[in-house]
């Protein structure tokens, strides 16, 4: 059930939150194979779950995610959680107060369930860490989910719970979305405030992942706002999201087609290609596109990344590193490389480039791509042929959007010819999440017809 399910079955007295939350842990437990959580808190849970039962009995809810079952991944503070970041070196000691983003949604009334997975200090685009282990997809518990909000996709697309915060430096929503079949967005840098700050700077967003885009739209509302803890957020408030019906008649999009680097799988591009056709029949002029500086791109946000790996390495006892995830290391080992010049050659070049962005959504609605150019591969692996080639590389219709910062949202659009989920991305102007969602709601509208649920589960009809 969604949000707007739940809370209409809460009002009616039809269900209660304790329930709802009973049954979200219950199967959390049961994909426990899958390795989708570092802990789950049943005590607290249920006891959040029973408050939020009384305030819908006086008819008193915070709002309408009040009772609703959520889940944070492990780099996210939480009150009373230990946040370990995937890693054996963190202080084990419980935090004291939440972070931006949880502490609005708690005040909402979210009912927090557990901690999700992570690769070590979310470096990666895949997830497994030295301290929890490789977590695995349900649609195939060999393959990997994606990262480096795996725990958090594994969780939205079995069920064990209905929110799910995530975080995305370089794709991390947006990947474990495509390759599990949810929705994730990434929002318009400062929507949402991080703090404290990402070692990794300011490539690194918080964003909603949910089943529907109705429930990541509700979230984001929720977690989005000023706080005066995130100097880098805007010091003005953002547009809210009231989502409208978005037509696709006459609007003018771009096909980011060609990758900055490497190729596009022919499965993922032929789902693409389709639905490109059917915006078309719609009503859209769609025109391919590469991005602007597509070819320097790698290369200014492999300055930042691995400078921000450095950073967070700088921090971290020496007698420890080799308790670290070799590829975190050998990461921040590039970093310590570039010079202070070469780093701040690359913060011109993302500066060109955002700028060149922000044109660009000026001239286009909005940018449809592939989420990830290619299918998921063996779990426990950094890309599909080992380590040959960096996460950076076969992720590359999501890295460059954390440069330029617009919002980004990835859709299920097929599946491979062995059943495995395909993402579609729509990204669009700096601040304008709520064209985004809207874009992204009315394309969830177009396809709903073709899916049944037989059993409780969704399948597709062939």
């Amino acid at each position: 059930m969604d949000v707007a399910t739940l809370s209409a079955a809460y009002r009616k007295r039809e269900l209660s939150p304790v329930e709802v939350v009973c049954s979200a842990l219950e199967r959390a437990e049961e994909i426990s194979h899958l390795n989708a959580f570092t802990f789950l808190d049943f005590d607290r849970a249920m006891r959040t779950a029973e408050a939020s039962e009384r305030r819908w009995c006086k008819g008193e809810p915070r709002s309408s995610i009040d009772g609703v079952p959520t889940t944070v991944k492990d780099i996210l503070h939480v009150e009373g959680w230990s946040v370990r970041y995937g890693s054996r070196v963190t202080d084990p000691a419980p935090f004291e107060k939440d972070a931006p983003a949880v502490e609005r949604l708690r005040q909402a009334g979210a009912v927090f369930i557990g901690q999700t997975t992570t690769p070590e200090y979310g470096w990666k685009a895949v997830t497994d860490s030295p301290a929890f282990g490789v977590t695995r997809s349900p649609w195939n518990p060999k393959l990997t989910p994606g990262g480096s909000s795996g725990g958090a996709a594994v969780a939205a697309a079995c069920g064990a719970g209905v929110l799910h915060v995530g975080t995305d430096g370089g794709g991390s929503v947006r990947i474990p979305a495509s390759f599990t079949g949810i929705v994730g967005h990434k929002p318009s840098y400062g929507r949402v405030a991080f703090a404290p700050p990402s070692s990794f700077g300011t490539v690194a967003h918080i964003g909603p992942m949910a089943r529907r885009v109705a429930d990541a739209t509700v979230m984001l509302q929720i977690m989005s706002g000023r706080d005066l803890r995130d100097w880098t957020q805007p010091p003005m408030p953002f547009p809210d999201l009231d989502v409208f019906e978005y037509g696709w008649k006459g609007k003018r999009i771009g096909y980011w087609r060609t990758p900055c680097v490497g190729d596009v799988d022919v499965e993922v591009l032929n789902a693409v290609d389709g639905v490109i056709s059917d915006l078309r029949r719609e009503g859209a002029h769609v025109e391919e596109l590469r991005l602007p500086d597509q070819d320097d791109l790698l290369e200014i946000y492999t300055r930042h990344w691995c400078v921000g790996a450095a950073n967070r390495l700088s921090t971290i006892d020496s007698g420890r590193i080799s308790e670290l995830d070799p590829g975190f290391v050998a990461a921040a080992q590039v970093g310590q490389k570039y010079s202070g010049a070469q780093r701040m050659n690359a913060e011109a070049g993302r500066s060109r480039f955002g700028s060149a962005m922000d044109a660009l959504l000026c001239e286009y609605d909005l940018i449809v791509s592939p989420t990830v150019p290619i299918l998921p591969f063996e779990a426990g692996r950094n890309a599909p042929d080992g380590d040959k080639r960096s996460w950076v590389e076969w992720s590359s219709f999501s890295f460059p959007i954390n440069l330029s910062q617009q919002p980004a949202c990835s859709l299920p659009c097929g599946f491979s010819h062995q059943g495995l989920p395909i993402g579609l991305q729509i990204i669009g102007a700096r601040g304008d999440d709520r064209s985004v969602l809207s874009a992204a709601q009315s394309y969830e509208a177009m396809y709903r017809d073709r899916f049944v649920q037989p059993g409780g589960r969704w399948s597709v009809e062939h």
